[in-house]
C-alpha cells in the first residue's frame, strides 16, 4: 500500500527523523530547496511547506542569506516550582542548566533593558539538595501598569471586569539568556497607597508576592498553579528565542490568603521544548 501521507509532510518526517537519529546534527545545514525538489520530486511550494513545518516544531530556525539549520533542542533543565524562593517573583529553581551553545562565530548575546523597565540584581542559584546543576546568574527586567482587569483575569481574582489592577510584565534570564516570561496582575484595592503597590520598587522589592503583602498585613497561604500548553505568540517568540508558533508550558499561578481572597495571579510561559517544569511532593501523612 502506497504512503497516503501528502508530500510535504512526507519530507518534514524524514527531516525530523534524520534529526532525531543525528544524521543531521545540531548547527548543521537543512538541504536546500533545490536538494530536496531533485529528492522527492516537488514543487518549491511544496518544500518551502515541508520546511515551514519543521521550523513550527522547533527542529529547525532561517538564518538571513544563510539557509535553513538544525536548532538545538536538548532540554536546558527544569524548574523546579517551589515556595522557598521567597526572594523573587520567579517562584522556582532552576535544576541541571546548562546554556545554549554560541552557534559558531556568534558570541554571548548582549540583552539591553527596555524602555521604563526596572532591572533585578543578579542572584546566584545554587542547585536545591545537593544537585549537580552549575551555578545560573539570574536576573530579570519588570515593568509595571495600570490597567483594566480584562475578562479572563477579572474571573481568577473574582473582581468585576474592568476594576483597576496594577500589570507587570517580567522577563527573566540566566546567565543572559532567556528563560521565563511572567505577567502579574493585582487589585490596586488591596495595594494603593502602600509601600508594596510596585512589585520591584521600594522597601520591598524582590520579596515576592507573600513577602510583599505580609509586610501590609496581609497573609498569603496557598497558590494554585493550572498547567497547560499553547503556541508562542509572535512578541512572546522574539523574548523566548523560538519561532512564533511554538510550543510553550503555560503555569497560571493564584495567591489566595487566609479568607480564600485571590491576591494576585499571574501566567508563567517558558518554551517547552527547553525547559521541563518539576514539582517536588512532598506527604505529611
Amino acid at each position: 500500500m502506497g504512503d497516503s501521507r501528502p508530500v510535504y509532510q512526507r519530507i518534514a518526517d524524514d527531516l525530523r527523523r534524520r534529526i532525531d537519529e543525528g544524521g543531521l546534527a545540531v548547527g548543521e545545514r537543512i538541504p536546500s530547496r533545490s536538494e530536496l525538489k531533485r529528492t522527492y520530486a516537488a514543487s518549491d511550494q511544496t518544500v518551502d511547506r515541508a520546511v515551514r513545518v519543521l521550523k513550527a516544531a522547533g527542529y529547525a530556525e532561517g538564518q538571513f542569506g544563510r539557509g535553513v539549520f538544525v536548532t538545538d533542542r536538548a532540554p536546558l533543565g527544569s524548574l523546579l516550582r517551589s515556595t522557598g524562593a521567597v526572594d523573587t517573583p520567579f517562584a522556582a529553581q532552576i535544576r541541571g542548566y546548562g546554556p545554549p551553545r554560541p552557534r559558531r562565530g556568534e558570541e554571548e548575546p548582549e540583552r539591553p533593558g527596555r524602555p521604563g523597565s526596572r532591572t533585578g540584581e543578579p542572584g546566584r542559584q545554587p542547585p536545591p539538595d545537593g544537585g549537580t546543576a552549575r551555578n545560573a546568574t539570574l536576573t530579570w527586567e519588570a515593568s509595571s501598569t495600570e490597567t483594566a482587569a480584562p475578562e479572563r483575569i477579572a474571573q481568577r481574582l473574582h473582581i468585576g471586569v474592568g476594576t483597576r489592577v496594577l500589570c507587570t510584565q517580567y522577563e527573566y534570564l540566566a546567565n543572559r539568556h532567556p528563560v521565563q516570561l511572567a505577567t502579574s496582575w493585582e487589585p490596586l484595592a488591596i495595594t494603593e497607597g502602600t509601600d508594596v503597590v510596585l512589585p520591584e520598587r521600594g522597601p520591598y522589592a524582590r520579596r515576592g508576592v507573600r513577602g510583599r503583602l505580609a509586610a501590609i498585613g496581609i497573609r498569603v497561604v496557598r497558590a494554585q498553579e493550572l498547567v497547560g500548553s499553547r503556541p508562542a505568540s509572535t512578541p512572546e517568540a522574539e523574548a523566548l528565542g523560538c519561532a512564533a508558533g511554538s510550543c510553550v508550558t503555560v503555569i497560571e499561578r493564584t495567591h489566595f490568603d487566609g479568607e480564600g481572597r485571590a491576591v494576585e495571579t499571574s501566567d508563567i510561559v517558558v518554551r517547552a521544548d527547553r525547559w521541563r517544569v518539576e514539582y517536588d511532593i512532598a506527604f505529611t501523612s
